[in-house]
This record gives C-alpha cells, sequence and structure tokens, in this order.
C-alpha cells in the first residue's frame, strides 16, 4: 500500500498539476484515485480536488500546493 493518495477527477487540469508538483517535490510512489465514478468520493471531495492524503496518519493537503508544501506534509507527524 502506497503512503500517499491522490484524489482526483479525469480531465482536471488542476488535478494533473498536482501530479507534477508530486514529482517536483519527490513524494514518491502515491495512489491515484478517480473520484467521478464514486458517489461516497464525489461526495467527499467533490469541490476540493485534487487532494493529497497520507494514509499513515488520515491527514489530507488540499489544493493549491507546491513542492514545498508537500515536502512540509509529509515530514509532519
Amino acid at each position: 500500500m502506497s503512503l500517499l493518495t491522490l484524489f482526483q477527477r479525469d480531465e482536471c487540469h488542476l488535478c494533473d498539476q498536482a501530479v507534477i508538483v508530486l514529482v517536483q517535490a519527490r513524494a514518491g510512489d502515491f495512489e491515484s484515485r478517480w473520484i467521478d465514478a464514486d458517489v461516497e468520493l464525489e461526495q467527499r471531495y467533490g469541490l476540493r480536488v485534487p487532494v493529497l492524503r497520507r494514509e499513515d496518519t488520515g491527514a489530507e493537503l488540499d489544493w493549491p500546493f507546491d513542492a514545498g508544501r508537500v515536502r512540509d506534509f509529509l515530514r509532519a507527524e
């Protein structure tokens, strides 16, 4: 299981930018979860995507974020 999950939509330019930021931050492997076809995820994340979630703590980082914020997010307890 990956430490990180990126909640995103199909055809979402902000989601595409978030992937680039994760690469720039050298965040490592992450799982992409597409919310479009999942009613529960749509209700939870619909207007917030992209959202980065740490699976070890449950902490979430809403867009907008940059590489520095991602690195800080990953270092946080």
